[in-house]
């Protein structure tokens, strides 16, 4: 598709008009630099970032992690709702297939992989949202940083060690286990 390029007026090739709103913009920060003591870096942030980090407002959505639950397991069953919702596509995961792990048994499912491309990542929020676990969430970290871009490249080790044990009073792994525990033992030609 070719935009078609619209020619300039004669005051717009003159600028003028821009450089004084510019102009404007400078004059009233210096005034209330000089005369009325405000800075607005002073006054947002109580100092000067990053010497003083900013303290963020409620509902700010910053980088997602993903969370354990109380017992150390990660709570995301590799659904890839948060994959395909994803608008940049900077959530991979790979599911565990079908071998069964010997440690939980059917009981939980969780990636094989997961990795988050933090380059990408737009902060929209939508991978939180559409989970149906809350296995993920948006921090508070607006400072993100690295030497390479494979640095950011947030692998499943990475986030959980960010997210962290989420206090979550639903105990739905606990429940599963013990009704897949019941069921082993149920004996249907038994009779009771």
């Amino acid at each position: 598709m070719i935009v078609p390029r619209k020619k300039l007026t004669f005051w717009e090739r003159l600028f003028l008009p821009a450089f004084w709103a510019g102009f404007k913009v400078t004059w009233r920060h210096f005034v209330n630099t000089l005369f009325r003591r405000r800075n607005a870096a002073v006054v947002t942030a109580g100092g000067y970032y990053p010497e003083v980090p900013w303290t963020v407002k409620e509902g700010y959505r910053g980088a997602p992690y993903l969370v354990k639950d109380q017992e150390g397991r990660t709570k995301c069953v590799s659904c890839q709702l948060c994959e395909f919702v994803c608008p940049p596509k900077a959530i991979k995961i790979t599911p565990p297939g079908p071998e069964v792990d010997p440690t939980t048994g059917n009981v939980e499912k969780r990636p094989k992989e997961f990795e988050i491309n933090m380059l990408r990542c737009i902060f929209c929020g939508f991978c939180q949202e559409v989970c149906p676990e809350e296995a993920i969430f948006l921090m508070k970290d607006y400072s993100l940083n690295g030497q390479s871009r494979e640095e950011m490249i947030y692998n499943m080790e990475k986030l959980l060690a960010l997210g962290g044990v989420h206090q979550d009073p639903i105990m739905k792994w606990k429940k599963k286990a013990l009704e897949a525990q019941k069921q082993e033992v149920f004996n249907p030609e038994r009779k009771e």
